[in-house]
Formats: structure tokens, sequence, C-alpha cells
């Protein structure tokens, strides 16, 4: 029996390394190029998924996609954005005036058309953020499979995500190249589709021309704040904006969000304030900056830009599951971006495991996902834990070497 026993574990262990083989083999033969195709591939399918998906019991399957496109029609005949529409949508618009007119890019066009275009433009604006970072070709496909989990919830969602995800790394990237007029417009268009999207400016004390991006940023904040008078009056639009605030304003006492503070709730029951603990996060998040003499390090650039986008996802109070794009990108920069170390790799998979993962019916049953996964905060726990190690590093000085940039191929 014994030597039954045996002969089957070695079975079973050659059987394993055979399917771990066979499996480094085929990712080995993968390319950049390849693993990009897919992800283009994933995008189109998911938008024609919802879109073939139609109506649930009422609403559509792209109803995110629905209420962005609507925000234009509202804007155009001088109805509150920020009021619910049920003949139309679920939920409530969120956003600037500045974004519903932009959405009037899609107003007219067919929804299947619109909904592929809409994701292509969050996929697209993001892998060639990431690409531009210009981190080793070899990194660059594992990093891109690293975030597909998220990048495929924020889309089914039909969701702004991965293209806030994608501006902030293209604005960083045209700071890197010494070009804040742009730079400052890619960041500054954050802000006018999600607010949090304010916390990226601080990128700008990482380089010399400070004066000149704060002019630049004033410049196209002035531009996109009044932009929507192509299409209302002063005084309609000055009403437009007092109802985004009166909403926001509301908005902010409603939840902890899937956070950091959500974290500590829903585990321990500590009731943190909000506006405290997020003025402490801050704080924690800006003492690295006092390291004036690494700024000049590309490393050190680098886990800053991965450092602003973890925590305007863990500390959001309305952070929640297709955010996690956002933060995972920062995962992903943090690691790729600097040498490996077992800590780091361990984390890693946590984080892959624990945010990704259990975010998708084939790893975790709805039930599960429903009654522990949103609930007790999972999908931020890791996040959480890689920003104060990235925070602790940086401050030691242990995460600002990275790999040398090198040309990107066509």
């Amino acid at each position: 029996l014994s030597s039954v026993s045996k002969n089957y574990f070695i079975k079973q262990r050659n059987a394993s390394d055979k399917i771990a083989m066979n499996f480094n083999a085929a990712l080995s033969k993968l390319t950049e190029k390849n693993v990009i195709t897919l992800l283009l591939l994933i995008t189109v399918g998911i938008a024609i998924q919802c879109f073939v998906a139609g109506k649930g019991n009422q609403y559509t399957h792209y109803n995110n996609y629905m209420i962005f496109k609507s925000s234009f029609e509202h804007l155009i005949q001088n109805k509150n954005l920020y009021q619910p529409y049920p003949a139309d949508h679920f939920d409530l618009y969120k956003y600037s005036p500045a974004f519903s007119l932009f959405m009037g890019l899609f107003y007219y066009l067919p929804d299947w058309l619109g909904l592929i275009i809409f994701n292509l433009l969050n996929t697209v604006i993001l892998i060639t953020a990431l690409r531009r970072l210009k981190l080793p070709l070899e990194k660059m496909k594992f990093l891109f499979l690293f975030i597909l989990i998220e990048l495929a919830i924020s889309l089914s969602m039909t969701q702004t995500n991965a293209l806030i995800a994608g501006l902030i790394i293209l604005g960083f990237t045209y700071l890197e190249d010494d070009k804040p007029l742009i730079a400052a417009l890619l960041i500054s268009l954050t802000v006018f589709i999600k607010l949090f999207g304010l916390v990226a400016f601080v990128l700008w004390f990482l380089y010399p021309q400070k004066g000149k991006f704060i002019l630049c940023s004033i410049l196209w904040f002035i531009v996109l704040t009044f932009i929507p008078l192509i299409v209302v009056t002063p005084a309609e639009l000055f009403n437009q904006y007092s109802n985004w605030l009166t909403l926001l304003k509301n908005d902010h006492d409603a939840s902890y969000g899937i956070s950091f503070m959500g974290w500590m709730y829903s585990w321990f029951g500590l009731d943190l304030p909000k506006a405290a603990t997020v003025g402490v996060a801050a704080m924690l998040f800006c003492i690295p900056l006092l390291k004036v003499n690494l700024y000049k390090v590309y490393g050190f650039r680098l886990q800053m830009l991965a450092s602003t986008l973890l925590w305007i996802i863990i500390f959001n109070h309305r952070g929640e599951n297709p955010t996690y794009i956002i933060a995972m990108a920062g995962v992903a920069i943090w690691y790729f971006a600097q040498p490996k170390n077992k800590v780091n790799t361990i984390l890693l998979w946590l984080a892959l495991i624990f945010t990704s993962f259990t975010s998708t019916d084939l790893i975790t049953p709805g039930w599960i996902a429903d009654k522990y996964v949103e609930p007790y905060c999972i999908k931020a726990i890791f996040c959480c834990i890689i920003w104060f190690k990235l925070q602790f590093d940086l401050l030691m000085e242990k995460s600002v070497s990275a790999p040398p940039k090198i040309s990107i191929e066509n």
C-alpha cells in the first residue's frame, strides 16, 4: 500500500511539474503585442456582450454608459443633470457639466458602436500610457496580464476608471518629457470626470517647471469649467455647477466604500472620521516629497506615481469594485518598476488573488462575494498594505531604483 501511495504521489508530482512547464513555455512565447491584442479583443467582446445582453428587468446592461450619454441630452435641454431620470437609467450622474458635453460625441451614435468606441477609448489610453513608462519590454506583458481582470471589471460596468488611470499615467509621462501644457490638460481632464483626479496634481512637485505647470493647469481649468457654454447660457451653467456641488456634499456622507476606512470599520468596528483620516493619509502620502534629492531619480518618480494611483482609491469614501483598475495599475507600476524581491512578489500575488480573483464568478460564487468580499472590503486589504509598504520603502529609500528607460517597440 505504501508503495502504491508513493508511486501515486510521484505520478501526481510529475504531472504537476509537466503542467507547470507547459504553462511557463506557453507564457514565454507570449509577446507584448500578443497580450495587447488580447486586451483589445476582450475590450470589444465586453462591449458587444453588454449590448447583446440588452435590458434586464428594466434597464440596460450598460447602464453607466446610458447615464453618461443621456447627460448630454439633459445638458442641452437645460435639465438638472444631477437628479434621477428613472425613465432613462438608474443611479445618478455625478460628473461635471464638461464631461456631459464631451459625451455628445457618443450621443448620436448607435449604442453598439458607441459602447465599442467608449470601451476602446478606456483601454487604448491606459495601454498607451503604461507603454510610455518605457519599462523593460519583458515586464510589460506581465504587467498587462496583471491588470487584465480589473480592466475587464471596469469595462463590463462601462465605467471611466481605466480612462482616469490612463490619463494620470499619460500626464506623468508628459511631465517626464518636459511638456507641462499637455500634462496639465490630461490631469485636469481627470478632475472633470471624477474629482479625485485632483490628487495627481501632486506629481508636479517632482519637476522643475512648477510655475509653468501651475499656469497651464489654471488655463485648462478655466477652459474646462466654461466649455459647456458652447451649448448652454451662463445662468444655466451656473445652476448646473450649483446642483453638482449639492450632490457632492450629500454623496460625501453616504458611506465608507471599499476603502481603508471601510476595512477598518467592517473588520474592527472603528468608525474613523473621514476628514481626519484623509488628512492624516494625505500627510503620510506627502512625506516622501521631503526627499527633494531623490526627485532626479526616475525610480522615485515612478513609485510616487504608483502611490498616487493607490491613494486615490484606498482613501476614497466612494471606492467601489470597478475603481480598482486604478489601484491595481498602481500596484503593477510599484512592482514592475523595481527589482524583484520575495516580499513584494508575495504581496503582488496576494493582491491579485484577494483584489482581482475574488471579484470574478469563476473563482468566487456570487453569494460569497455578496456576503463576505464586498461587506468586508476584501479588495482593499492588500492594496492598503502595499501602499503602506511603498511609503515606508520610499522613506527608507528602498524602492527608488528602477530599470533604465528604454525605447519601446512600434
